[in-house]
């Protein structure tokens, strides 16, 4: 048996290898975690001697097999949670993260599958975030973020990958919700911030910050 913490390592260090190149550092996960560094290496020492990830100091960290298969699970169970409280429920997708945080360590297979039954199989959580498999497959998925499309180009906003209440709310109010389209219209080169036209109807002005969140596809 994994206690919470270790559940929640698992799957940052599962998040952070799917968005940088190389083994995840000690600081990354620190800052990710919001965490002294050298309660992470702790951790990892922990997590070592299960055989969970592959760990050397001052090296960075990867998950082993089973650590995968154990992140996977946990993240499974967090988005299959999340699509529950947005559907069934009613609560906004800027409302659910922290909810599905303590959901997610509910451990019954049966109540997981049952779930996801009721749920009528989805794929996606109301992130965008692709569902894990019950045999733990990640579906794979080519979006790329909206600070890379190229002027003139039509995308389809499809994820994000900032979960954060406050940025949620701004998407909300903004119009730039999953489904819509895009036209990217004009790059400014100064501040990276670019203007896009929200299915074919109003224009508007997107920061970098909030465009490189935003992921999309054509």
């Amino acid at each position: 048996m994994h206690s919470f913490t270790e559940e929640n390592y698992l799957k940052t260090i599962y998040y952070l290898s799917t968005r940088q190149e190389g083994e995840v550092t000690t600081n990354s996960l620190a800052e990710m975690t919001s965490t002294k560094a050298a309660s992470v290496s702790d951790m990892l020492r922990k997590l070592s001697e299960k055989s969970l990830i592959h760990y050397k100091k001052y090296q960075g960290v990867r998950l082993t097999e089973e650590g995968k298969r154990l992140a996977l699970k946990v993240i499974r169970r967090h988005r299959l949670w999340e699509v529950f409280l947005v559907e069934k429920l009613g609560f906004g997708w800027d409302e659910v993260h922290e909810m599905a945080e303590d959901l997610e360590h509910i451990r019954s297979e049966e109540l997981v599958e049952r779930l996801d039954a009721y749920l009528d199989y989805p794929q996606f959580d109301p992130h965008g975030d692709p569902i894990p498999s019950p045999a733990g497959q990640m579906p794979e998925v080519e979006y790329r973020k909206l600070s890379e499309i190229p002027v003139g180009q039509e995308v389809q906003v499809m994820g994000v990958l900032e979960h954060s209440t406050e940025f949620l709310q701004h998407l909300d109010k903004t119009g730039l919700n999953l489904g819509c389209k895009l036209n990217v219209q004009d790059a400014n080169s100064f501040d990276k911030s670019i203007s896009v036209q929200i299915n074919g109807e109003k224009l508007l002005f997107v920061s970098n910050e909030v465009a490189r969140n935003l992921l999309v596809s054509r």
